[in-house]
């Protein structure tokens, strides 16, 4: 079986030496995607421009994967601070709402005091 990586050109996945997705058959397992606008690696103070901005950056990596949002089965959220989680709720429903894939929200530090957010996924098509 053959194995694809997808990479979106964050400086992240070679200094932390990882695939932003990996393809595997009718899997699609899409790493922790933060809130970063890639094509600028600015990050928005706010945490659902954050999330909506993970969630544009799944779609990509996802459409460029062959699968669609809708095929999203599972999803893991993992928010910096549990004072934040009312602000993102509206964002994660506006996303997911109708896909209602199995989820696990994670209150922990990230990486960086500006990441609020992050959001990993996996996908099944078959």
């Amino acid at each position: 079986m053959n194995v694809k990586r997808i990479s979106t050109g964050s400086p992240f996945e070679k200094t932390f030496g990882y695939s932003r997705a990996v393809v595997k058959g009718d899997w699609c397992f899409v790493s922790g995607v933060t809130g970063y606008d890639y094509t600028t690696m600015e990050m928005p103070t706010g945490i659902a421009e954050q999330a909506r901005n993970c969630f544009d950056t799944i779609g990509s990596v996802l459409s460029e994967a062959d699968f669609e949002m809708s095929d999203i089965v599972r999803v893991q959220y993992t928010v910096a601070d549990v004072a934040l989680v009312d602000e993102l709720v509206p964002a994660l429903g506006g996303a997911m709402g109708d896909i209602r894939p199995a989820a696990t929200m994670v209150i922990a530090g990230l990486i960086k005091p500006e990441m609020l957010v992050e959001i990993e996924v996996t996908a099944f098509k078959g």
